[in-house]
């Protein structure tokens, strides 16, 4: 009678889980997203998953969880596989020219708002509410401009993986968070 080995008795979970009183991603909220993306990809329909609903996912926090960083990471090769296929649905339907001038405008908007001045690109909270940090936001903007104008290196990974510290009159972070989409959206259809 011949022996199973152990590894193949187990099933091996996907992501490296956290210990101790670290949080992580609640596995079955993780496996059950990644299924649906998987479904979605293979079914090759334009309008089931989208690369801003990847974006936009988020997950319970728990112990023994997912170990975050690495469900990120896979999270971000997902929308980019999502991004590429909506581009090439982009440019089939829309033609070179219509895609490449809607992603132009799109950056353009992004550019408009960024080249206002510090301390201004985005509407403030009231002090008594806490925003993102506008120190930080307006340095991110400013590479985030360099990269739109000039070309500087900027990749989707460090635009998703950018955090603000709160303060009192910060910025309103749903416009920080918006304007954000929209460059990774950028990024990602410029390949």
């Amino acid at each position: 009678m011949t022996e199973t080995p152990i590894h193949d008795k187990v099933a091996a979970t996907p992501f490296p889980e956290t210990t101790g009183r670290t949080r992580g991603y609640e596995k079955r909220a993780v496996d059950a997203f990644l299924a649906r993306a998987r479904d979605a990809f293979e079914a090759d329909d334009p309008g089931g998953l989208r690369s801003s609903e990847v974006r936009a996912v988020s997950f319970p926090m728990v112990k023994g969880g997912y170990a975050v960083a690495s469900v990120d990471a896979a999270l971000g090769r997902v929308e980019d596989a999502f991004a590429a296929r909506e581009r090439e649905h982009a440019l089939s339907r829309l033609g070179a020219r219509a895609w490449v001038a809607e992603t132009r405008d799109t950056a353009q908007v992004v550019l408009d708002r960024l080249g206002r001045p510090r301390g201004e690109r985005f509407e403030r909270v009231s002090l008594l509410h806490y925003g993102y940090r506008v120190d930080e936001v307006d340095v991110v903007a400013d590479r985030i401009a360099r990269y739109l104008a000039a070309g500087d290196p900027v990749t989707p990974d460090q635009v998703r993986a950018v955090a603000f510290r709160m303060q009192r009159g910060g910025y309103r972070e749903t416009q920080v968070d918006a304007v954000l989409d929209a460059v990774v959206e950028v990024m990602l259809a410029v390949g």
